[in-house]
């Protein structure tokens, strides 16, 4: 006994000096888009209740040696938008909200993943959503503003990098003369990068490919990959870091840099939708999962490190003991809600009974069946029918990203308040975000820091 606890003391000592004398060869960059501390803990006690015991399930990330976290204000404002909290985590400078890869006075900042690049390693980014969106942008363009989209796109073919993942490319349809702004794609295609449309044809297409840009099947609409708690076939974070492994280590001997965005989490907790928010972490853990099973093969060269852009909604438990169990029956998304009731709208020539929008209600999310609504609730949902289906009228509800409808967002309304979970806000909070770790450097990222100090403490552990 006494010979295996010096053993597993020598052990333990061992790999501490690793993390703190070895080079990360392999890094990986996790970002939850809008995943504050409370989003994580809130998918923990949802997942914990789902086993019926509290407390007893945990995400992957969470297990990490090192929890920290992270402050994400912006150089112009306490509340951070993505592009300047992009430029943060890729630069570990501080720019005005809306701005990407450059300095309050719109100097060009020079990326960690350019940095890699230049060092000799391969590089990846990858999101769920499209890839010249903000976050993912931030490694690579360098734009005063966040939605020049098309220039952004063309920063990415000067880039050079190795591997791109994600929903697809907002197009030229967002330049502001189409006439001299040619399709990006036959531009990428020119610059030597492999389209792979889904993750099958990657695998039967893109095998021996040096660049590779990964989008979904319709990659021409642009638009994020389906939620989880919607999707179907399509691509998954899961798979586009799988696909990046592939190409990353094909005939690499210096490593790579391999940034992956869970962007949706951002856009459901700007609709104040918790069931869609939770599944999209848990898909984003999924993800985490395939970079760990990688550590584990190489534990003396990896580093992982996940953390978020900031906090959006402001998500916050409201009572002693949550119902939070009851989100296992929402089986669609708000958007996705949205798109039912139009579709029955439709399909019954406008004609839609309050039986029929009751019935959709149950087998979406479990309301009557599964959860009993009391009278204010029922009479939240059936004033929202009256005020739109029955007298013919499409009312919508807007925030950052969709425009659903008035009763979708009355039946998100309804299940935040059966589970007593509150939101803040539709926008983002100025709240700490978390910084979780493993591998070589790791003891880099265990103290409250700011969001500029992840980039630069990866830079100090890879080399770059």
């Amino acid at each position: 006994m006494r010979r295996f606890f010096i053993f597993s003391v020598f052990a333990a000592m061992f790999l501490f000096a690793q993390s703190i004398c070895g080079q990360a060869k392999y890094v990986f960059y996790f970002i939850g888009d809008g995943m504050g501390v409370n989003i994580v803990n809130a998918t923990e006690v949802y997942l914990s209740a789902m086993t019926g015991e509290r407390g007893s399930a945990s995400l992957l990330m969470t297990q990490f040696p090192v929890a920290s976290m992270s402050t994400t204000f912006s150089a112009n404002a306490d509340v951070t938008d993505s592009a300047a909290s992009g430029t943060a985590l890729s630069t570990g400078k501080k720019t005005n909200n809306g701005v990407i890869g450059l300095d309050p006075e719109y100097n060009r900042l020079e990326t960690i993943a350019e940095k890699a690049k230049k060092a000799g390693r391969k590089v990846g980014i990858a999101s769920t959503v499209p890839i010249n969106h903000a976050t993912p942008a931030a490694f690579y363009g360098h734009q005063k503003n966040r939605d020049m989209y098309y220039e952004i796109a063309m920063d990415l073919i000067v880039s050079d990098f190795d591997f791109f993942g994600g929903a697809g490319l907002y197009n030229r349809d967002n330049f502001y003369d189409k006439s001299k702004a040619p399709d990006i794609y036959p531009l990428i295609e020119q610059a030597g990068y492999t389209i792979a449309k889904g993750y099958d044809d990657f695998k039967a297409n893109a095998g021996k490919s040096k660049k590779v840009m990964l989008v979904q099947k319709n990659w021409e609409e642009a638009g994020a990959i389906p939620y989880a708690i919607d999707r179907k076939e399509e691509l998954s974070l899961k798979q586009i870091t799988e696909a990046a492994i592939d190409v990353l280590m094909k005939d690499n001997k210096k490593g790579f840099f391999l940034m992956l965005e869970g962007g949706r989490i951002d856009w459901a907790a700007h609709g104040n939708d918790a069931a869609t928010v939770l599944r999209e972490v848990i898909d984003m853990d999924e993800a985490i999962k395939v970079a760990y099973e990688f550590y584990k093969k190489h534990p003396k060269e990896t580093l992982i490190i996940i953390t978020a852009d900031h906090d959006t909604g402001g998500m916050t438990a409201g009572a002693g003991n949550l119902k939070i169990r009851s989100l296992q029956y929402q089986k669609q998304s708000q958007d996705e809600l949205t798109t039912l009731i139009n579709d029955l709208r439709v399909s019954r020539n406008g004609k839609v009974s309050w039986d029929e929008i009751k019935n959709l209600l149950t087998e979406t999310l479990g309301f009557w069946k599964e959860i009993p609504l009391n009278w204010e609730q029922e009479k939240m949902l059936r004033d929202a029918y009256e005020e739109t289906l029955a007298k013919k009228r499409d009312v919508r509800d807007k925030n950052l990203y969709a425009e659903n409808s008035l009763l979708a967002a009355k039946a998100k309304q309804v299940m935040n308040e059966v589970t007593y979970l509150d939101w803040a806000t539709t926008s983002h909070s100025g709240g700490y975000v978390p910084v979780f770790a493993i591998g070589v450097g790791q003891h880099l990222f265990t103290h409250k820091m700011d969001n500029t100090d992840i980039p630069l403490n990866i830079i100090k552990v890879a080399k770059y």
